[in-house]
């Protein structure tokens, strides 16, 4: 599993909420879920460097 880098994250209490109800409803952890959340985004935008995405950037 490649190393993870904390950071902080500042959000708006109700879109963290959203967020809790969310990743409770995918079974997931808040931080899971929002890791998920972000690595569609990039996936989506054509930025993500994962294996399966072949685009160069």
């Amino acid at each position: 599993m490649p190393k993870k880098k904390p950071f902080v994250l500042r959000l708006d209490p109700e879109m963290l909420k959203a967020i809790e109800k969310w990743a409770a409803d995918e079974f997931r952890s808040t931080n899971g879920q929002l890791e998920w959340i972000i690595n569609k985004a990039l996936k989506d935008a054509g930025r993500s460097k994962s294996k399966d995405n072949t685009q160069t950037q």
